[in-house]
Formats: C-alpha cells, structure tokens, sequence
C-alpha cells in the first residue's frame, strides 16, 4: 500500500492540527469541515478501509473504536449527539486509502446523509 497524508502525519512528516494523539489512534481537524466540529481518527496501524480492521487483532480493533468514543466526550458531543462516518472504496466517497473515521457534530444532521 503506498504512502498516504495520514502516514506522513502520523509520522510528523507534515503539519496538522492534532487533538488526540496516542499508542492508537490521532485525531486531527479536517482541513475542509462539513460541521462545526469536524475530526479525523486515524489509527496508527494502517488498514486502508474499515474491511482491513476487521481482519486486525481484535484488541486493537476495539481500542480503537474506544479512541473515537473518548474524543467524542473531549470534543463534548455526547450531549446532542454527533455523527461518525466511515467511507470506503469509490461508491463510498473514501478519497484516502487509509481508514478514518469522521466525526462530525455541533449541528443536527440530515437524513438520508448523501
């Protein structure tokens, strides 16, 4: 799998305004927000979609998904709720082949989403 932006970032090879960093997951602003709030989780083991975690150690898998829940509340979106997204392949939109997830929140979302 080639290099992506993500694997830079992660490796502080290129700026980015990071939120949460640890053994798991970053998460970073979005450069172009759909929402007032707007953060990418990257884990830092690469998988490029949401099917490749899934083949991952389970253990990490779920600190991961335990990552996103955590900076939901540090981002203080629990309350009214927020969105996370996952986009993979073509149809999907995903525009990086590494997996991320997006949290969008502080605004009511619309259904259906796209």
């Amino acid at each position: 799998m080639a290099d992506t932006i993500f694997d830079k970032i992660i490796r502080k090879e290129i700026p980015a305004d990071i939120i949460y960093e640890d053994e798991v997951a970053v998460a970073i602003k979005d450069i172009n927000p759909q929402a007032p709030v707007h953060v990418l989780v990257l884990p830092t083991r690469k998988a490029a979609n949401l099917t490749e975690l899934a083949t991952m150690d389970t253990e990490y898998a779920g600190e991961y998904l335990k990552r996103i829940a955590l900076i939901t509340e540090k981002l203080g979106l629990t309350s009214d709720g927020f969105r996370v997204v996952f986009n993979q392949g073509r149809y999907g939109q995903q525009s990086v082949e590494y997996l991320h997830a997006h949290i969008l929140g502080g605004r009511q979302m619309e259904w259906p989403p796209g």
